[in-house]
């Protein structure tokens, strides 16, 4: 495609144009609907959450998991893996790391325990344990962050005769949040520093796994309140900003904070521990491929 065939470049927040008549007419909608430059899905769901300042961010448990800091400033580690983009407003950026099996991963041993992920959970109680023997490598399907690598396959270290199914659900909860735990190193090693981090995602309605994220990131992780936020009203506001001329700072709020899951201070350096023998997984995993 030549140059002269591209369309206009436009700031997410900005308008790229208006709805043809005919098209509103056939919809049904009013007249002149403005259209934003918009957002893809991780910076929508960054304005949808108010995370545009330096140090504010969010770790997502979902299918898949994202660990996202918005920056001032573009400090990119490719050699990480990590996702370094301009944000959807100007002058802002954001870095982001994902790996490719969070929730997944418990979902994955509820199909093959025939139990259901919050069945699995429950049964591990309200009170965090501390790390145990048998350890799990998240790459069901590669990883991305910060490994990069589409072909290595994931599994348990540690099993013996004695290894019970809450013993495989509290690895499986550790190896996500120790992969999270990579992300959070890569972004740290770019001067990145969460002063604010928000959990959302389907994974987020696990207390247990929350404590133990927050544990293993030595991080407070912040329970917004309510649930309509995200990547559908980060679109919205961009629509808002592009047709109304709002402030971008005043449109784009981050909720109020619900609940603060705090680390259990007497399990961070076991869980630290813990982490560093992690590590090791990947490339064992690896020399199997």
């Amino acid at each position: 495609m030549r140059s002269d065939q591209m369309p206009q470049l436009v700031e997410g927040s900005a308008p790229a144009g208006h709805l043809r008549s005919e098209l509103a007419a056939r919809w049904g909608v009013a007249q002149s609907v403005c259209v934003a430059g918009g957002a893809g899905d991780n910076a929508a769901a960054a304005c949808g959450m108010g995370v545009m300042q330096e140090g504010q961010g969010f770790v997502s448990l979902g299918t898949s998991g994202v660990l996202l800091m918005a920056r001032d400033r573009v400090q990119p580690a490719p050699e990480t893996a990590l996702h370094t983009f301009c944000h959807a407003v100007p002058d802002r950026w954001y870095q982001m790391s994902v790996m490719l099996s969070a929730a997944d991963s418990l979902t994955w041993l509820g199909s093959v325990t025939g139990r259901k992920s919050a069945e699995l959970t429950a049964a591990l109680g309200d009170r965090l344990r501390a790390p145990g023997c048998v350890s799990f490598a998240p790459y069901l399907s590669g990883e991305r962050a910060p490994h990069n690598d589409a072909s290595v396959r994931g599994g348990f270290s540690g099993l013996s005769t004695s290894t019970s199914q809450e013993d495989l659900t509290h690895a499986v909860l550790a190896g996500v949040c120790f992969g999270l735990r990579d992300g959070f190193e890569a972004i740290s090693g770019t001067g990145g520093t969460f002063e604010t981090l928000y959990a959302v995602g389907g994974g987020a309605a696990s207390r247990y796994w929350l404590r133990m994220l927050a544990t293993v990131l030595d991080t407070p992780l912040h329970l917004p309140e309510g649930r309509e936020f995200g990547a559908a009203l980060g679109a919205a506001r961009l629509g808002m900003t592009a047709a109304t001329g709002a402030a971008i700072d005043s449109v784009m709020q981050p909720p109020a904070t619900a609940e603060i899951i705090m680390p259990d201070a007497a399990l961070v350096d076991a869980y630290r521990e813990a982490y560093a023998q992690f590590r090791a997984l990947y490339p064992a995993f690896k020399s199997l491929g």
